[in-house]
């Protein structure tokens, strides 16, 4: 058995032995640590699509509302009245929605991966624009309103088992044989392609693979927060995930889910910062812009150090591109 795999049934086995402890946790660190979780998920899953393959998508916020509703629509509608047991609905509700997300990345990628750079950027972010815009509009999914009344299946547990899931899915991909034609189509698309690599099939299977693992990301999120809005699944939210591998270094497993750790601290450090009538008031009012901060923050990392803020290989990982 592959030592990853093997890693991760440990991991599974600590995340049983800790999830009693996980109800004397405050409410309020709890939602931060589920926020981690559904963020390294995001954050690695897009490091396939921008990291591995070299691609830039902008839609991955688009993928994860696919997933969200999907699976809040499965719960909502085949809750107490099918007589299935809550978490076999659950994880029935998160494989649709997951899958729904996929479907979603074929049909973004098959018309549109043949473009690069910045029109795929473009393409993408009109897709994840269709979809707010969608939703928007389709009441049987709230429309304006929102969609609200799921149960909070989501758990710890849940949450780190999936994180878990999509590291172990994506580094057994990335380390296979076929997961080579990813990095041939980051390295150099045209070589790749002169050398009888199909570099479109590789990228659609990417965006397939990186929706899939959003639209899990969306199903977690939307049965912790038990209501979803069309405003969340914005422009600004592909940003934040873009900013977690970028920040965390394109290609890089460890760095990205430390960005991704980093990221979702990082703006509530600087809330609770604010409201500490103990520290100097130059030091309050600077945690109170603490948007303009971070903003800063991001600016300069990203001139001192455009590789990435933690663009490493830890000791005991294997050699390659993957961390």
């Amino acid at each position: 058995m592959p030592r990853s795999n093997l890693i991760f049934f440990g991991v599974l086995l600590a995340l049983g032995a800790l999830n009693p402890l996980m109800g004397t946790l405050n409410p309020y660190y709890y939602d931060i640590l589920i926020g981690i979780g559904i963020n390294v998920i995001l954050a690695v899953s897009l490091n396939l699509i921008n990291g591995y393959t070299g691609q830039f998508s902008l839609g991955h916020a688009g993928f994860m509302a696919v997933g969200a509703y999907t699976a809040s629509w499965v719960t909502l509608h085949f809750g107490a009245s099918s007589g299935i047991p809550g978490p076999v609905l659950f994880a029935l509700a998160l494989l649709l929605g997951s899958l729904g997300a996929a479907v979603a990345g074929l049909a973004v990628g098959i018309p549109s991966l043949r473009l690069r750079g910045d029109y795929l950027a473009i393409v993408t972010l009109g897709f994840n624009e269709i979809i707010k815009g969608g939703i928007q509009n389709a009441d049987a999914l709230g429309a304006q309103r929102g969609l609200g009344g799921m149960v909070q299946y989501t758990g710890f547990f849940a949450t780190f088992a999936c994180a878990a899931l999509t590291i172990v899915v994506v580094y057994n991909l990335i380390h296979s044989t076929y997961g080579r034609g990813f990095i041939a189509t980051h390295d150099d698309e045209i070589a790749a392609e002169a050398v009888g690599l199909n570099t479109t099939r590789y990228k659609i299977t990417a965006f397939a693979v990186g929706a899939f693992f959003a639209g899990l990301a969306g199903g977690l999120y939307a049965h912790f927060k038990q209501f979803i809005h069309p405003e969340g699944f914005g422009f600004m939210r592909s940003i934040d995930i873009v900013v977690m591998v970028i920040l965390g270094g394109m290609g890089r497993m460890t760095g990205v889910c430390l960005a991704a750790v980093l990221l979702t601290v990082l703006p509530e450090l600087l809330r609770t910062v604010s409201h500490l009538e103990s520290l100097p008031e130059w030091l309050r009012r600077i945690a109170e812009n603490r948007m303009i901060f971070y903003s800063l923050l991001l600016i300069v990392l990203m001139l001192a150090r455009p590789q990435g803020l933690f663009n490493f290989r830890l000791p005991f990982t294997r050699k390659g591109r993957s961390s």
